[in-house]
Order: C-alpha cells, then sequence, then structure tokens
C-alpha cells in the first residue's frame, strides 16, 4: 500500500533557482521565467536565496548545467550553508538528477516537480486529487532509472509531495499498474461529473479562463455574489466551481477554472483534461488578463494557444483585462498631466479594441471598477448565445 509523506514542512526551505540561455530562451525570457519560478516557489513554501543563469547551445546531458557552473553552485551552497533545495527552470531527467544531487548533496527538484508539489498541496476534490496523483506517476515513469534515490528522501518539503513510498517500488510494471488504475478511476469520476453537467439544464454556460492569479475567483465572487476561494498565489483554484448567474431576469451557469501557467507539465494537462472540459463545453468564454503584469501579453498567448490546443480557440470570447488600478499605479508617474495619462489610456483600449474585435472590458475586480459595463457586455453574450443554441427560450429573458 503507498503511503502518502507530508505535504508540507513546519520550517520554511533555501532555494537556490537555476536557468538556461540557449537559442530558443534569450537572457530576458529567462530572467521572466526565474521570477515565476520564484514566485511558484513561494507558493510551495521555499524563499528564493540566489540565482544562477548560464549561456549554453544545449543543456548538458549529465549534470544540465556546465560543469564549471555546478562547482560555482556547489561553493555557493558550501559558502552560504542553509540551503536545502535546488530548483531548475527546465526538465529534468532522473540521471541529471541524480548526478546533480550527487555534486550538490542537496535536494533538486525541477519546473515540472514544482508545479505538481503546489498541485498536491492544494487538491481537495477526489477528482483533483486522482489527477495530481496520475500526473506525478506520469513524470516518474521515465525517471525511474534515477529517481528512486531522488524519492527516497525523508522530511517531507518542497518537491515531496510526490506518491512517495516508505518502500521504493523499484519495478517499472507496477507504476504503469498504478497509472491504469488511477486512470480507469478517473474514468468513474469523469462519468459522474459529465452527469452532473448534464443535469444542469438548458443554461448557457460562461466560463472564466486565463493565466493563472489573474483574479478569475476574485471577478467570480463578484459577478456571482458567492464566496469562492481566492488567493494571491499560483494555482488558488484546481476544482471547478460553478454557480448559476442571472443578469436582468437572464440566468446562465458561471464556472471557475484553473489557470494556465508556461512550461506546463504535458501529463499534468492531459490528467486535468477532464477539468477543462467546463472550457470545451462552455459557449462564452471570459479570458482574464492580468493587465498590470509586465509580460501581460505573453500570458495572453500562452492562454490562447491552450484554448486552441483544447479545440475552444474560435468559441465566443469577451477579453477582461483586470487590475487597471494596479496598471495605472505602475505605470504612470503621480506627477503625470492627467491629459497625457488619458491620451495614454485611449491609445492601450483602441489597440486592443482592435485586436479582440471591440470584446474586450477594462476593469478592475478588486476596486469593482467598469463592473457595469462588463456585466452588460457579458448580458449581451449571453443572449446572443441563447438566440443561436435555445431560440424556443430566448424570448423569456427580454
Amino acid at each position: 500500500m503507498i503511503e502518502k509523506k507530508q505535504l508540507i514542512t513546519n520550517k520554511e526551505e533555501n532555494a537556490i533557482l537555476i536557468g538556461l540561455v540557449t537559442k530558443d530562451q534569450t537572457e530576458q525570457q529567462v530572467n521572466e521565467y526565474l521570477d515565476e519560478l520564484a514566485f511558484l516557489a513561494e507558493t510551495a513554501g521555499a524563499s528564493t536565496v540566489k540565482r544562477f543563469t548560464q549561456k549554453l547551445p544545449h543543456p548538458d546531458s549529465k549534470t544540465f548545467v556546465g560543469k564549471g557552473k555546478l562547482e560555482q553552485i556547489k561553493q555557493f551552497i558550501l559558502l552560504k550553508g542553509n540551503i536545502q533545495l535546488v530548483i531548475f527552470d527546465d526538465e529534468l531527467t532522473g540521471s541529471q538528477i541524480q548526478h546533480i544531487e550527487e555534486a550538490l548533496k542537496v535536494k533538486t527538484i525541477d519546473r515540472s516537480d514544482l508545479i505538481l508539489d503546489i498541485f498536491a498541496s492544494r487538491a481537495k476534490s477526489a477528482q483533483a486529487k486522482t489527477q495530481v496523483e496520475l500526473a506525478q506517476y506520469q513524470y516518474i515513469l521515465p525517471r525511474l532509472r534515477g529517481m528512486w534515490k531522488h524519492l527516497e528522501r525523508q522530511g517531507g518539503g518542497v518537491g515531496t509531495r510526490g506518491p512517495g513510498e516508505t518502500e521504493i517500488e523499484t519495478d517499472r510494471r507496477l507504476v504503469k499498474d498504478k497509472i491504469s488504475l488511477l486512470r480507469k478511476r478517473l474514468l468513474e469520476i469523469d462519468k459522474q461529473a459529465f452527469t452532473q453537467r448534464k443535469d444542469r439544464g438548458e443554461f448557457i454556460r460562461v466560463a472564466l479562463v486565463g493565466y493563472t492569479n489573474v483574479g478569475k475567483s476574485t471577478l467570480m465572487n463578484v459577478l456571482s455574489k458567492s464566496d469562492v476561494f481566492a488567493e494571491n498565489k499560483l494555482f488558488a483554484t484546481l476544482d471547478t466551481t460553478t454557480r448559476k448567474v442571472v443578469f436582468e431576469q437572464t440566468p446562465f451557469l458561471l464556472s471557475d477554472t484553473v489557470g494556465f501557467i508556461r512550461k506546463l507539465p504535458h501529463h499534468l494537462v492531459e490528467s486535468f483534461k477532464s477539468t477543462l472540459d467546463e472550457v470545451r463545453e462552455a459557449d462564452v468564454l471570459l479570458h482574464v488578463v492580468d493587465i498590470s503584469h509586465p509580460q501581460y501579453e505573453e500570458q495572453l498567448m500562452v492562454v490562447n494557444k491552450t484554448l486552441a490546443e483544447l479545440g475552444s480557440a474560435e468559441k465566443p470570447t469577451v477579453t477582461i483585462f483586470n487590475k487597471m488600478d494596479a496598471f495605472i499605479k505602475n505605470t504612470f508617474d503621480e506627477w503625470l498631466e492627467e491629459d497625457v495619462k488619458k491620451e495614454l489610456l485611449n491609445d492601450l483600449k483602441q489597440r486592443w479594441q482592435n485586436e479582440t474585435k471591440g470584446s474586450c472590458v477594462f476593469i478592475s475586480a478588486l476596486e469593482k471598477q467598469n463592473i457595469d459595463l462588463l456585466r452588460q457586455t457579458i448580458l449581451n453574450a449571453v443572449r446572443e448565445m441563447y438566440q443561436i443554441r435555445y431560440p424556443y427560450r430566448a424570448e423569456f429573458f427580454y
């Protein structure tokens, strides 16, 4: 019987972050990715002490970074002391993890391992827990040869929220059997979820989508007047929450979905496809964007790419640029003349009006700014879909 390890340590771990500048990743991109990795580490309960980057044509097959850089990292760990964790921004093989840990004498994980760790700590429902466990075993399977030592770590902590065993199973067949069992269990849960969705009746379905931590849950609370968990951390929401909402006698179902992120592990996307059924089955998408984030345009593209992979890119979509209050505060000097500020804001809004063909709204969910316009925009989109999907019902909603 496989036993779960301790989810969270009582003591915060100190971490080093490592990124590689290659022909596929510029130095600026790597620094941006490391910013996000630091936020992921913080979400998991680790504090970033130092970052290391290196320029290489491609990752070293044995240690990912070069021998000289690895020695530099080792010397820093020895000098600094009290470093419990090394996190690489790209996926490592089991063999690489083994070689790096032998050299550094410190627990080593990669971005995928870290994301899985966060998902494991956030999963609450049977569906989410099963999806995470399946993703964990899929992550482990190709790394069996070098990872068993990695999995034997005691004491829990960041990166050890996997399906840890008290007695390590070295037989690949046992892991495959476990994956098969979890897939069957997930199919049963999915059938139940599908039945529940069918029982919702003939309502237009609206789904909130977007990058993680853009304010979807906060907006869900504003629009549905409910109390959905919202937190300034990545992946605060794993389980889909659905509420019935009524705007001007027009009812519809509003769902909050799991946030997307760059370099999301493929096996995690595969495992969570059932959760993303809310996106695939939605009639209207509300794509929430944190416009105050320095890389909001790249985040927007990441979400659009994921929606395309889910076959949902062509759905009617309202793009919601959230956190306008933070954007104005971060972007404009307090001494800037109001006319200039207004002109710059108008240029920004006009640009995105053109990009989205007029289907966008600029708001602050936290400050409840421009919410009336957003509600009217959603109402128009929902009523239009009723006319298309359920024309015999649409007349009752006007």
